[in-house]
């Protein structure tokens, strides 16, 4: 572990990591978000609208799109694309022998492949979750705008005006975890793959299966966490 922080530090497989990982899960979680927000604000409205408070529609959106769909979506969404894609990529590489070619050529493997990755899942998944947040709540807007005429912002003056900075930084930041949960999972599992082509199937299947459910589980526990700290 006190290598992968040692000079030289891999620049270069980080930026590329970063573009692999950010940018070309960037559609995926913006249309996860946006769905979310639509389906949201629909299943909202008719509730509030029957129990009286249609006027907290703006509100209910903003915040459960900001506090908990948003972050645990793009947990999940980025889990089963990028889970998949590292688990299959290290498989493939350990039962072709390239990493024990990169091995013999004194290259710290671990350090190239697995810190590289793992960094960019943990810088990236913050700022895709905030896609999903903007991607959720204008769809919500757009869902309630048909309906009922609002303009955008009286829309976020009304939702902003229960979320609170703590509101929105805790839950943002916690997908760090969710970043390093399947960041290791991913590479410890494309790492330690047997069997052939075979192999690499089962190592991309599990590191999808086992991210998404430590992902769950560790949502469960920092909300209980942030509702301490942050209450």
């Amino acid at each position: 572990m006190c290598a992968a922080v040692t000079k030289p530090l891999e620049l270069r497989e980080i930026f590329r990591q970063l573009d692999e990982i950010g940018s070309k899960s960037f559609p995926l979680v913006a249309l996860a978000g946006a769905a979310i927000g639509t389906v949201l604000a629909l299943e909202s409205r008719s509730s509030l609208v029957r129990f009286g408070a249609k006027s907290m529609l703006p509100a209910a959106i903003v915040y459960s799109i900001i506090h908990e769909m948003g972050p645990i979506v793009t947990g999940l969404v980025v889990a089963g694309r990028v889970g998949a894609g590292i688990g299959a990529e290290l498989g493939s590489m350990k039962v072709t022998e390239q990493i024990d070619a990169i091995e013999a050529s004194a290259v710290n493997p671990y350090k190239l492949l697995a810190f590289t990755r793992i960094l960019a899942c943990i810088v990236v998944l913050p700022l895709l979750t905030l896609v999903t947040d903007f991607c959720g709540v204008f769809a919500g807007w757009v869902a309630v705008a048909v309906s009922d005429p609002i303009s955008l912002h009286h829309f976020l003056d009304k939702g902003l005006a229960v979320v609170s900075f703590s509101d929105f930084l805790a839950p943002t930041f916690r997908t760090c975890v969710f970043g390093l949960i399947i960041g290791l999972v991913a590479c410890f599992q494309g790492m330690r793959t047997r069997g052939g082509t075979e192999g690499v199937g089962r190592s991309a299947t599990s590191s999808v299966v086992l991210s998404s459910l430590l992902v769950i589980l560790a949502d469960v526990l920092l909300v209980k966490l942030i509702l301490i700290f942050f209450p």
